[in-house]
């Protein structure tokens, strides 16, 4: 007996130890929740793991706040909430938690209460990137676009690799200031066939509407020894804050430009910094001529990088142009540097589209470079030059070189 009980003792500390050893602990129960629903696709089961963990760990404020995304991946908000305002009740400052309520809210549509989350979580962390960037998209969202302007400038400057800005400002840059003024103007020089070069100049005003800015413009030109005037207006009205769209009509009374021309996009910002469109274009020359076209870009650190075709039906079959495009953002989403290389000639180029008003599409390759730069706060330059190898017939073709400069004001 005494023997027995004296081997009981010795072994009684290894057995407690072996069993410490084999325990799961709430970050193994946490790490094993994240595989279910990052690798397995199986939220039910990541669900369950988390509040396992959470029985064990009470106050786990990053596993509380992941099982509440899980809850909000799967629209389930109410218990989400539950979720994130339990770790700000006990980690006020806890920015993640801050973070997932907001967007929780700003997907609802529940603007004001976004806003007052955002704001109290910027008391304690005032330089996050993550809640400054919620809270311009909040501001965007509620129009008041100055603000939402500054916050995007500001964290470009601190960073000119935040995409995600980079694309907000974008989208912000027209409806930051009420009133734009502009002056454009463009010098093509022909190397064959054309005697005389092609003038063409734009004085433009914009003004940001309630329902998205709106843009009056007057081009003049001179062609082939003759002067035309074309009036446009373009409007982007916003539909919500993931699409917009692009109109515009125009109209000229000389040959030089299209006689009429219309515009239609829908415009979407996608998540992972991608933006895209879809549209058609109507060009009428005596005769009409429709243009479908389609544009797929992406902000990769502070480049854009974009793809656009024009498809033009006609009797011999569709004609196809594509262009590709790059720009290199410095500060803001005006300073930038540009770069497009591609085929065909585009319906949107006042310069050019004139050429369609020859029924037989000849080919063209082109590029271009430009160059846009902010200055003493409301004024923007633009330089850009481009080279376009036309066919003029089936047997002969020239080039043509293009240099503009312009100016905008906003006020």
């Amino acid at each position: 007996m005494i023997l027995r009980a004296l081997l009981l003792l010795y072994l009684l500390p290894l057995s407690v130890l072996l069993k410490a050893q084999n325990a799961v602990t709430s970050d193994d129960l946490f790490k094993a929740a994240r595989t279910a629903a990052f690798d397995e696709k199986n939220d039910d089961k990541a669900k369950q793991l988390a509040k396992q963990a959470l029985l064990q760990s009470p106050q786990y404020a990053d596993i509380e706040v992941f099982l509440g995304r899980l809850y909000a991946w799967n629209k389930q908000y109410d218990s989400a909430v539950y979720h994130f305002q339990n770790v700000i009740s006990y980690a006020a400052a806890h920015a993640d938690a801050s973070i997932a309520y907001t967007d929780i809210e700003y997907w609802n549509d529940h603007y004001i209460e976004a806003l007052e989350i955002c704001n109290k979580a910027l008391s304690s962390h005032p330089q996050s990137p993550e809640l400054l960037l919620r809270k311009a998209k909040i501001l965007n969202a509620l129009k008041q676009y100055k603000e939402a302007s500054i916050i995007t400038n500001g964290l470009i400057k601190s960073n000119n690799h935040n995409t995600a800005a980079l694309a907000l400002a974008s989208s912000l840059r027209d409806a930051a200031s009420v009133n734009k003024i502009g002056v454009d103007y463009n010098y093509t020089y022909f190397d064959k066939q054309l005697n005389d070069p092609w003038h063409m100049a734009s004085l433009s005003y914009s003004r940001q509407t309630s329902l998205g800015s709106v843009t009056s413009r007057l081009n003049y030109a001179n062609r082939f020894s003759s002067n035309g005037l074309q009036f446009e207006i373009d409007a982007y009205p916003k539909i919500n804050r993931i699409f917009y769209s692009y109109i515009s009509v125009g109209f000229a009374g000389r040959g030089i430009f299209p006689k009429y021309r219309a515009g239609f996009s829908l415009y979407a910002n996608l998540p992972r910094s991608f933006e895209a469109e879809a549209g058609l274009r109507y060009l009428n020359f005596g005769s009409s001529t429709y243009v479908y076209t389609a544009y797929l870009g992406k902000y990769v650190s502070n480049y854009l990088l974009g793809v656009r075709t024009y498809v033009t039906p006609g009797s011999n079959g569709a004609s196809q142009s594509y262009s590709f495009l790059g720009r290199y953002y410095f500060n803001g989403a005006e300073d930038y540097l540009g770069v497009s290389v591609g085929s065909g000639i585009s319906p949107d180029d006042r310069t050019l589209n004139i050429q369609f008003s020859n029924k037989n599409r000849l080919k063209s390759r082109k590029a271009s470079l430009n160059f846009n730069h902010s200055f003493s706060k409301y004024n923007i330059l633009s330089l850009s030059g481009g080279w376009v190898n036309q066919e003029r017939s089936t047997m002969f073709s020239g080039n043509q070189y293009d240099v503009a400069i312009g100016i905008q004001r906003r006020f």
